[in-house]
């Protein structure tokens, strides 16, 4: 209607496939585990995580996508195999987060990861939340802190997570989903590191 409002009856539409993972899964806004650009909503240690946890049947595909790196190198790593096929993923992760983020955002988020997950230190550069002080000392409860860092959507999900025995405080099992957090928990750099699985910490800093 609007084309023959404009005197234009003959109208073009440029459209792209709808982006799905290799089990079918929607990449969007409304999918669950959603990407997002702007560094407000999605830090660039999110990003590069996001791309680090591709499915193994998608890192060729999304190299080719999402990275500008040259065919033959991409082929290269396409081919890898058993345990080499996640030095693929941390390629497709730091490039695709430097065509976002820039070089030095990618290359810090990728060691952000290594020092977390490689050598299991407490990386300052993890995602922060920061909390008031007078909240802190009065405890805040760890089911509240974890929908506030983005670790779960609702304290239902957030207990759901205790209760399956995913959360850890100081890398520490937590059982109790009456927990709270206080100023003893904090480490002797001043934060306190939650963690749901093995793939999500956020670090707690007194503001």
């Amino acid at each position: 209607d609007l084309g023959h409002k404009m005197g234009t009856p003959q109208l073009f539409a440029l459209t792209t496939p709808l982006l799905t993972t290799s089990s079918g899964a929607k990449m969007g806004k409304t999918a669950s585990g959603a990407v997002w650009l702007d560094p407000a909503m999605m830090s660039p240690y999110d990003f590069w995580q996001y791309w680090r946890n591709t499915e193994d049947n998608d890192v060729g595909r999304f190299l080719k996508l999402y990275t500008t790196m040259p065919m033959d190198e991409v082929a290269r790593l396409e081919a890898l195999g058993g345990a080499e096929i996640n030095d693929a993923k941390k390629v497709l992760a730091t490039e695709a987060t430097a065509l976002l983020h820039g070089r030095t955002a990618a290359e810090q988020a990728a060691e952000t990861a290594r020092k977390t997950f490689e050598e299991g230190a407490l990386a300052e550069t993890l995602p922060t939340v920061e909390v008031g002080q007078a909240e802190l000392q009065d405890g805040i409860g760890l089911l509240a802190l974890m929908v506030r860092a983005g670790l779960a959507q609702s304290n239902g999900e957030a207990r759901r997570h205790v209760q399956g025995g995913a959360v850890r405080l100081n890398d520490q099992p937590v059982s109790d989903d009456r927990r709270v957090v206080t100023p003893g928990d904090l480490s002797a750099e001043g934060v306190a590191k939650i963690s749901v699985g093995k793939k999500k910490h956020i670090l707690v800093r007194p503001a």
